[in-house]
């Protein structure tokens, strides 16, 4: 009771109502670059941002109070992406076995992959605002499949002189706009990476039998 009349009266603990101001104003954030995503894939990287505002439900002051430059927007929801997919690593390899993880994670880079094309233009424009984003890329997302490689290695599910960077950028020189397509080529590529031949010939071929 005195906790509400305290809340009503704006009385609440300072503390407390800046957390929560802060919450707010972090899924207001969010949803500000989730719209953004779907808008530039559909419009493009040059798409009004009144009309991000508005399917985001915030105000263009908003926008732009926190994304002065649309630069400062595409690099936020391109970081955003990445983040959200080096994530994935760590949620998929608590709920599955280390192969099937691996399996998941791959797919989940490869909607990485086609969400990065709706922001290819602006992303390779050479504006300055992008230039540390490979570098992102590189320090959040080799270390995720990095650890899920290991774990399928140690279980004997994949070779293990697979190097994450090359891993990446093979499914990413794979992936199509076919996403189906894509998804089917970078699964035949998986399951080539969980056989080897055997390095030398087995004792009957040595023996000459």
């Amino acid at each position: 009771m005195v906790r509400d009349e305290a809340q009503e009266r704006g009385l609440e603990p300072r503390g407390r109502a800046d957390r929560r101001l802060r919450a707010d104003a972090q899924r207001n954030i969010d949803r500000l670059l989730q719209t953004a995503l779907a808008v530039f894939a559909t419009s493009g990287v040059d798409a009004p941002v009144r009309e991000i505002a508005e399917k985001a439900g915030v105000g263009v002051g908003t926008v732009y109070r926190h994304f002065p430059r649309r630069s400062d927007l595409i690099a936020a929801v391109f970081r955003r992406e990445i983040d959200a997919c080096a994530d994935a690593a760590t949620i998929l390899a608590a709920e599955y076995e280390s192969g099937d993880a691996l399996d998941r994670w791959l797919r989940r880079y490869v909607d990485f992959i086609a969400a990065k094309r709706g922001l290819s233009a602006a992303l390779h424009s050479g504006n300055p605002a992008f230039e540390s984003l490979p570098i992102y890329f590189q320090e959040k997302l080799r270390p995720a499949l990095q650890g899920l490689l290991e774990e399928a290695a140690a279980a004997g599910e994949m070779r293990a002189d697979i190097d994450p960077a090359e891993l990446l950028l093979a499914v990413a020189r794979l992936c199509s706009p076919n996403d189906q397509q894509s998804r089917r080529m970078v699964a035949l590529l998986v399951d080539g990476l969980r056989y080897r031949a055997p390095s030398t010939p087995p004792p009957s071929s040595r023996s000459g039998a």
